[in-house]
């Protein structure tokens, strides 16, 4: 049998096509319960340090010739520093050959998905993408010390619950804002449940115009409300609180290159990626995230 030249990188670079890397980071924005309540803003390589205020100066009315009110305000500083995220992909060469444009955009696809849960498992629950480990963040929504519990008390419903967690902020000292919600998929059942004694419901069921998108967005108690498979987690089912008080941005885009001779793990075990007729796509962003009062949130779990 005859023996060929060795593949190189560049007979696969039409698999990924260029424009595609582009589009991930936005798909996996769109995919992401944090990242659509929370606000993004420019990271450098470097990081970014954000002013964050600790206490509020005061004013006070001052009569002609006296002496003038004067008040301290507390200033501090957020760091975000750039964490990597990475991923990569492996299929037959096969596979791909036989529709490379169609295998194209299932990875993108399915990148901007992995991205997307990642960033939500550390931001809310302090947890590696795969669910394991912890976040490369200091600090996330997890370390928040208020929390609801839901029926915790006797005679109360899921709209009590929530009003309870709202209130936590609204009522507590110092008063804190709630601006939205973020909630697991499955709590919309909850909210369908959530009836008066009459036996009417309590939330209004949200209008969808074709296919029910994996990441749904509407109002709860007046506030923006996002649902996700990905917020839940264990007996966590949502988080309350002031959205503004956190952050998260990426370092330009996202890197992707393609090998056919590499060795990668898969199962636990080291593969040749030219010995199988496989292709490997390595994809590597740096995102950060920096919340400046983790207790402006509220958790919302089960018993």
């Amino acid at each position: 049998m005859a023996i060929t030249a060795a593949k190189k990188l560049s007979d696969f670079n039409g698999f990924i096509k260029p424009e595609l890397a582009g589009p991930i980071f936005d798909e996996a924005a769109k995919g992401s319960a944090a990242m659509s309540l929370i606000r993004k803003v420019p990271l450098g390589a470097s990081g970014q340090a954000f002013p964050i205020v600790t206490s509020k100066p005061t004013a006070n009315w001052t009569a002609e010739g006296a002496q003038k009110h004067t008040t301290e305000a507390g200033l501090g500083l957020v760091k975000m520093e750039p964490k990597k995220l990475t991923a990569i992909a492996v299929a037959s060469q096969e596979v791909i050959r036989a529709n490379p444009g169609g295998y194209s955009e299932t990875l993108a696809g399915l990148l901007a998905d992995a991205f997307a849960r990642a960033f939500d498992l550390a931001v809310f629950h302090n947890k590696g993408g795969d669910g394991n480990g912890t976040s490369p963040f200091e600090t996330t929504l997890a370390a928040t010390t208020k929390s609801v519990t839901l029926g915790a008390a006797a005679g109360t419903n899921t709209y009590d619950d929530l009003v309870k967690a709202m209130a936590l902020n609204l009522q507590g000292t110092p008063k804190k804002q709630v601006t939205g919600f973020a909630f697991d998929t499955g709590f919309e059942i909850d909210l369908l449940n959530a009836k008066d004694t009459a036996g009417r419901p309590l939330f209004a069921e949200a209008a969808y115009t074709g296919a029910v998108p994996a990441l749904r967005s509407g109002s709860v108690l007046g506030r923006t409300t996002y649902m996700h498979e990905n917020v839940g987690l264990d007996k966590t089912v949502g988080f309350a609180g002031d959205w503004s008080k956190c952050a998260w941005g990426t370092v330009g885009g996202i890197t992707m290159d393609i090998s056919t001779e590499a060795t990668v793990t898969i199962g636990g075990q080291l593969v040749s990626l030219y010995e199988n007729n496989l292709v490997a796509v390595r994809a590597e962003a740096e995102y950060g995230f920096a919340v400046a009062d983790k207790d402006a949130f509220v958790k919302i779990a089960r018993k």
